[in-house]
């Protein structure tokens, strides 16, 4: 059954999509207020399942692009939304019975509910990342054979056009270069496709869930207990079952830079006890890697979240700054973005990292007890 959001939901939802980020997907606090402003005016957001829909009905997933600094400097206004959604629809000859989110994480959470309430249209309670990612190819539907052209691409100026694509590698590059053309910042309506098609490719469930992990937040802070174990307790029995926190500390460096439409560089977390040790995470929009001493501890497509450490506010890649006290969690990703066909679009090698993936579970297991000796052994 569907749902009505209300605005608790939307900023629960908002708050929840900023962890599911992983540091990236643009902050969410910019498209809540262009979503709280629709729901104020009257009008109405309604979620719902992609089994409410025909085998044949049209979803037109929508989503902005750019880098997420770009976002900070130059608010989007959101008027390029349902222009680009009305332009996909002229070419294809087809009026959309529904929107979706391309990814589940930040800013791209939002857009979908904008347009939702600026276009009448359900949006569908799934997405394409089951996070955020920063390429347009590094979809579960392009793995698993949806093209994602012929994709529309629109302004906060009234520009607009159409990209058709040989492949969907080559739609990323066409639609960043006329993102950078537009400001660093466009709005997107690509993966045309049916509801069927939804159900075979999509992660379900994913809004609903950001959802309850806002509002897991929002309880702990109410209740003075401890986020990241609430967290942990309602990840639980989701399918993203493992979750832990991986280290806490102060912002020591960050090396940020927007680079060819993205947010690329690092940050280095020193030790609260002042000892020597850190960690280090590397990222493009999102969180890729993060090294504790060299050591790997959690590795793309698994979600590498940075929050403050005493209120579980999740913190994106282009606020963080010296002297922040973070603590990063780690959550493993869905089996449908764990196969061998998932890992090649978006696992390490896709972004350049030379490690493999290996499970954030595997890769934190708790380490043995050490044998007590016996009265009489040497130890």
């Amino acid at each position: 059954m569907g749902y009505d959001l209300t605005l608790e939901d939307v900023r629960d939802l908002a708050e929840g999509a900023a962890l599911l980020g992983t540091g990236g997907g643009g902050d969410p606090y910019i498209g809540r207020m262009l979503v709280e402003r629709q729901l104020r005016a009257g009008r109405r957001i309604h979620v719902i399942g992609v089994d409410e829909l025909p085998d044949d009905a049209l979803v037109l997933p929508s989503a902005m692009m750019g880098a997420p600094t770009v976002f900070v400097e130059k608010l989007p206004s959101g008027d390029g939304n349902l222009a680009a959604l009305r332009a996909l629809e002229r070419h294809l000859g087809r009026s959309a019975a529904a929107t979706m989110p391309i990814e589940c994480g930040g800013l791209n959470s939002m857009m979908p509910l904008l347009l939702a309430a600026q276009a009448d249209l359900p949006v569908v309670d799934a997405d394409g990342m089951g996070r955020a990612f920063p390429e347009l190819q590094m979809e579960t539907f392009a793995v698993y054979g949806v093209p994602g052209s012929p994709m529309s691409i629109a302004s906060d100026h009234g520009d607009v056009g159409i990209v058709e694509a040989v492949d969907n590698r080559r739609m990323e590059h066409l639609a960043r270069a006329l993102t950078v053309q537009m400001g660093g910042a466009a709005y997107i309506c690509d993966y045309p496709m049916d509801a069927a098609t939804v159900r075979r490719t999509a992660i379900p469930g994913t809004l609903t869930l950001a959802r309850r992990l806002g509002a897991t937040l929002r309880r702990a802070r109410q209740e003075h207990a401890d986020p990241f174990a609430a967290l942990s307790a309602t990840l639980a029995d989701t399918i993203y079952t493992h979750s832990r926190v991986l280290f806490a500390g102060k912002v020591v460096d960050v090396d940020r830079r927007t680079v060819d439409g993205f947010a690329r560089g690092r940050v280095t977390l020193a030790d609260a006890a002042d000892d020597g040790d850190t960690l280090e995470i590397v990222f493009q929009n999102e969180h890729l890697v993060a090294r504790r001493g060299g050591r790997v501890l959690a590795i793309v497509p698994d979600l590498i979240c940075t929050l403050n450490s005493e209120t579980g506010t999740p913190v994106t890649t282009e606020a963080l700054s010296y002297g922040q006290r973070l603590t990063v969690f780690a959550i493993s990703t869905p089996p449908i973005m764990r196969t061998p066909e998932a890992l090649e679009v978006f696992g390490p090698a896709a972004f350049g990292l030379h490690e493999p993936y290996t499970p954030v579970e595997d890769l934190n297991q708790p380490m043995p007890a050490r044998r007590q000796p016996r009265q009489g052994q040497m130890a």
